[in-house]
């Protein structure tokens, strides 16, 4: 019983420690990818979806798409970081990064869902609604992240509040407001990494 209590006690040391370290899973070139692919996907909408309101599914797939693809390279990036530092303090600093963000993906996904199944007519909000969603998924990660994070979540919960007010009417499915939020809050943040953690220092 001792040893199970110290084996819980050693656990719980560590994750109190992880807490305090910062997280360099998160790698700017993948987060740059991702807010250059908002960017396209916007200029794609602009061409090719001409009225996203009667063409529903393919707005989402769209945007869906974009997203999962944008998850898949940060994702990878963040496992190949794990797996080659051979450290299982990585790994599970790792899994606690995963832990704090994975909430605000999840309530995403099943807003989204709600949305398209049960209320269309509010659709036009899900631009607004998934970057405030995404800050508070920065905000929940930021004790693992350098500080100046805290500004990308900020942008994305202005530029979130800003759509919800503007990007309504004739502007409600607008691709700039997907695109030019995304796109610029990715790119921010990829500044913010690559200047704090991977840029050398002298």
């Amino acid at each position: 019983m001792e040893l199970r209590d110290a084996l819980t006690q050693i656990s719980e040391i560590r994750r109190q420690m992880a807490r305090t370290e910062v997280f360099r899973g998160y790698r700017a070139m993948p987060v740059a990818f991702s807010g250059l692919l908002a960017l396209g996907a916007s200029g794609f909408q602009a061409v090719w979806i001409r009225d996203p309101e009667s063409e529903a599914t393919l707005y989402l797939a769209l945007w869906v798409g974009t997203a999962v693809v944008s998850a898949v390279a940060a994702g990878t990036e963040m496992v190949l970081h794990a797996r080659d530092s051979g450290s299982p303090w990585t790994r599970e600093i790792t899994w606690l990064a995963i832990e704090q963000f994975m909430p605000c993906v999840v309530a995403g996904g099943l807003l989204t869902v709600v949305l398209a199944r049960w209320a269309p007519e509010a659709l036009w909000m899900l631009p607004g609604l998934w970057q405030i969603l995404y800050s508070l998924g920065i905000f929940a990660s930021c004790r693992l992240l350098p500080r100046a994070t805290s500004v990308v979540a900020v942008f994305y919960l202005a530029s979130g509040l800003t759509c919800l007010v503007l990007a309504r009417g004739d502007a409600a499915f607008s691709p700039w407001a997907m695109g030019f939020p995304f796109g610029v809050g990715q790119l921010l943040a990829a500044t913010v990494l690559y200047r704090t953690l991977e840029c050398p220092h002298d």
